[in-house]
C-alpha cells in the first residue's frame, strides 16, 4: 500500500520539487519512505512514490523500471498473484532483480502491453511511463478499492492517490463542484469519474487511460477504456442454472478459501477485521481452517446498544479460539475525530460511520500491525443488503397493489432498527409504494433510498437549487448504465448499480481505503477477488435472495464452519451514532455551533441557514431519530468542514 502522485508536461521539464510536494502530502498512505523519478522526452515526466513496506521490504521501492529504465512505475496496491506471474515471465525470459509485485507490473507489460491489467488479481492504481512508445498508462483495480485522481493543467496532466496532492500545484484552483455535491446528496458519492471538486476526474474502477505524450494536444489524446465490468450475462445465469446448490456451495467455499489464501500474502503480520456478522466472521473462519496464518483479530464496540455487536463478536472469538482485541467507541470519540475523517475522505459523508473505522485502524497499527482483512464486498456480490429485499417486497407489491397480506411483508425489514422505517404500517405501505408504476426501471429499487438521501437538498441555499435546478438523478444514472442491462433480471440490475454508487464511491473509498490508510494500515477485501464476484454473477439470483434469506448460497457454503448464530443471523449493517455525536446536554459542541453558524453558512454560499438552524434545533433536542435527518446533519456538517480545509482555508 502507497501513494503515488505524478506529472506530465506538454512543454516544460518536471521540477523534482513539485513532485516532492505532492508526494508529501501523502505521506500518511506511506510512512516508510518516498522516491521520486524525472525522466522521458526533455524530461516532461515525473513519477513520485511513498512506500507502505509489506511485500520486499528490503527490494521494494519506487519508482521501479525495468533493465534499460524504458518502463517506469509506481503503484498503490497489492498485487495477489504476483507468485504466479512471476514464474511465468521467467518461463519467458525475464530477469528479476527484485522480489516485489511492482517488478511483475514492469515485466508483465513488457510481455503484453496494456492487456497486462487483464491478468491482474489485487487491487491497485498504477501509473506506468513507456519512454519506447513515449506514453503514460494509467489504470485502476476493477472494483476501485483504490484511488486514482486527475486534473489537467495549463502545462499538462496531473495525478495521484489523493486530491490534497493535487493541490500542493499552485495552479490546481480549489473550489466545490455543486453538480457533484447534489449526486453525493443522492447516491452517496459522485457517479463514476466525478469528484466534489472543480476539475478534478477520478479514474472509474476498471479503467485504462493512456495518454500520448507526443500529442500536441495531450488531453486530446487521451483514450480511456473500461478493461473490466460486473458483467451477468443475458440475465439468465445459464452456466449455473441446472447446477446442483451442494455442487455450487462446495465450488464458492474452495474459492473464497484460495482468494483468502492469496490475500494472506505479505512479508509483514496479516489480522483480520471482525465485526460478527456473518462476512468478517466467514473471514476469519476460513484464515483459521484452512490456512496456518496466525489468526489476530479486531473490533469496534460501541456504548450505543443499538450499534454494539461485542456479544457476536465474543461468541466467535471464543470458537475459533482467536486473539483478539476490541477499540471501544464512544459519541465523544467520533466527534472528536471527526474533522479528521472529511479531511481524508476529501468527501462529504452522510454518516459518521467512517470515523470508529479511521480509530479502528489506529488501534491496529499501535498493535503492530500494517494488514487486515475484511469482509466487504459479501453484500453486493451475493445479494445481502436490505435494499435488495425491499426492493423484491416493492415488487411483489406493485403487481398486486390491493393486496391486504403482500404489506405484511415488510415487518420483515429492518429487525435490527430501533426506529424502524417499516415500524408504522401505513407510512411504510405507502413508502414502499412509491413509485410502482415503474417498476419495470433499473432504478427502481434505489428509488426510496435516494429518495430519502436527497431531503438534504431542502438545506441547499437558492444559488445551489437554482444551479441543480433541471437535473433528474434517475436519467443520470441510466446514462452510466451498459446496453445489456435491459436483459438482466431486477435482482442483478439492483446489484450493479449498488456497486458503482454505493460500494466503490462510499464503502471502498471513504469508509474504506481512506479511513485505513489515515492509519498508514492496508485493506484487503477476498470477497472481491474478481474471481468471486464473476462466480456470483453467473448464479442465477434464487441462490443469492431465497424468498427473504439474504446470501442464501454464501451462508450454505460455510455449513458447519460457523456458530449457527451467526451463520443463519439476519443481515446487521454496520452503523454508528450519528447527529447525536455532536450535541452535549442540549447544546452543539463550539467547533460545531461555530462551523454552521450564520455567517459561516452564508460564507459559503452553500446552504441556507435558517433551514440549517431549525435542523440543529431538533437535533439538540434529540427529535432527530429518523435516516433523513441524520443524514441531513451529518451532510451538512461535512460538507462545511471540507469547505473550511481545502477552499476557505486557502
Amino acid at each position: 500500500m502507497c501513494g503515488i502522485a505524478g506529472l506530465l508536461n506538454r512543454a516544460r521539464r518536471v521540477e523534482p520539487g513539485l513532485l516532492t510536494a505532492m508526494i508529501q502530502r501523502l505521506a500518511h498512505r506511506g510512512p516508510d519512505g518516498q522516491g521520486v523519478w524525472a525522466g522521458g522526452p526533455d524530461g516532461r515526466i515525473g513519477l513520485a512514490h511513498s512506500r507502505l513496506s509489506i511485500i520486499d521490504l528490503a527490494g521494494g521501492h519506487q519508482p521501479m523500471g525495468n533493465e534499460d529504465g524504458a518502463i517506469q512505475v509506481v503503484f498503490n496496491g497489492e498485487i495477489f498473484n504476483h507468485i504466479e506471474l512471476r514464474a511465468e515471465l521467467i518461463a519467458q525470459g525475464h530477469t528479476f532483480r527484485t522480489h516485489s509485485d511492482t517488478e511483475v507490473i514492469v515485466h508483465l507489460y513488457e510481455q503484453v502491453g496494456e492487456a497486462f491489467v487483464d491478468r491482474l488479481n489485487g487491487q491497485f492504481a498504477i501509473a506506468l511511463w513507456d519512454d519506447r512508445q513515449r506514453r503514460l498508462v494509467l489504470a485502476r483495480d476493477r472494483t476501485g478499492i483504490r484511488p486514482l485522481f486527475f486534473t489537467w493543467t495549463p502545462e499538462g496532466l496531473a495525478f495521484a492517490s489523493e486530491v490534497k496532492a493535487l493541490f500542493a500545484l499552485p495552479e490546481v484552483p480549489r473550489a466545490l463542484d455543486v453538480g457533484a455535491i447534489g449526486e453525493t446528496f443522492t447516491y452517496w458519492a459522485p457517479l463514476p469519474g466525478r469528484t466534489v471538486f472543480q476539475g478534478i476526474d477520478a479514474l472509474p474502477p476498471g479503467t485504462l487511460m493512456v495518454v500520448d505524450a507526443q500529442a500536441p494536444d495531450l488531453r486530446a489524446s487521451a483514450r480511456t477504456q473500461r478493461y473490466w465490468d460486473w458483467d451477468f450475462g443475458d440475465g439468465a445465469a445459464s452456466h449455473h442454472a441446472h447446477r446442483d446448490g451442494a455442487d455450487l456451495a462446495e465450488e464458492l467455499r474452495e474459492l473464497l478459501v484460495d482468494a483468502v489464501r492469496l490475500q494472506l500474502r505479505a512479508d509483514v503480520p496479516v489480522g483480520a477485521y471482525l465485526s460478527g456478522g456473518l462476512d468478517s466472521s466467514i473471514v476469519t473462519t476460513l484464515i483459521k481452517h484452512f490456512t496456518d496464518t496466525p489468526l489476530r483479530t479486531f473490533s469496534l464496540t460501541f456504548d450505543d446498544a443499538e450499534f454494539d455487536e461485542s456479544a457476536q463478536q465474543a461468541e466467535l472469538v471464543a470458537h475459533l479460539g482467536t486473539a483478539h482485541s476490541s477499540l471501544r467507541c464512544s459519541r465523544a470519540d467520533i466527534a472528536e475525530a471527526f474533522a479528521d475523517t472529511v479531511w481524508h475522505t476529501e468527501a462529504p459523508v452522510l454518516r459518521t460511520a467512517p470515523t470508529p473505522m479511521m480509530l479502528l485502524a489506529r488501534h491496529v497499527r499501535a498493535s503492530g500491525f500494517k494488514v487486515v482483512l475484511t469482509g466487504e464486498g459479501a453484500d453486493e456480490v451475493f445479494g445481502g443488503y436490505d435494499i435488495f429485499k425491499e426492493a423484491r417486497i416493492r415488487r411483489f407489491m406493485a403487481r398486486q397493489p390491493q393486496s391486504k397480506a403482500r404489506p405484511q411483508l415488510i415487518d420483515r425489514l429492518y429487525p435490527y432498527l430501533r426506529h424502524s422505517p417499516a415500524a408504522a404500517r401505513v407510512l411504510a405501505q405507502r413508502f414502499f409504494a412509491e413509485g410502482a408504476e415503474h417498476a419495470h426501471q433499473p432504478h427502481f429499487g434505489h428509488h426510496p433510498r435516494w429518495q430519502t438521501t436527497q431531503r438534504i437538498w431542502q438545506f441547499f441555499s437558492p444559488d445551489v437549487r437554482a444551479q441543480l435546478a433541471g437535473w433528474n438523478h434517475l436519467a443520470a444514472l441510466e446514462a452510466h448504465l451498459p446496453a445489456s442491462h435491459a436483459g438482466w433480471q431486477p435482482l442483478q440490475r439492483d446489484q450493479y448499480i449498488e456497486a458503482h454508487t454505493l460500494m466503490s464511491g462510499y464503502l471502498l473509498s471513504s469508509q474504506g481505503d481512506r479511513m485505513a490508510m489515515a492509519a498508514s494500515i492496508e485493506g484487503r477485501f477476498p470477497f472481491l477477488d474478481h474471481r468471486v464476484i464473476e462466480f456470483g454473477n453467473r448464479l442465477p439470483p434464487r441462490y443469492k435472495l431465497m424468498g427473504l434469506t439474504e446470501k442464501y448460497l454464501l451462508k450454505r457454503s460455510v455449513s458447519g464452519l460457523l456458530p449457527e448464530g451467526i451463520r443463519t443471523r439476519t443481515k446487521q449493517p454496520y452503523r454508528a451514532p450519528d447527529s447525536a455525536c455532536f450535541f452535549d446536554q442540549g447544546r452543539a459542541l463550539d467547533w460545531v455551533a461555530e462551523l454552521l453558524s450564520p455567517a459561516r453558512l452564508a460564507d459559503a454560499g452553500l446552504f441556507e441557514p435558517q433551514a440549517v438552524g431549525k435542523l440543529m434545533a431538533k437535533c439538540a433536542q434529540g427529535r432527530a431519530i429518523g435516516f433523513g435527518d441524520n443524514m441531513a446533519f451529518v451532510g451538512v456538517l461535512s460538507t462545511m468542514l471540507l469547505h473550511a480545509r481545502f477552499v476557505h482555508a486557502h
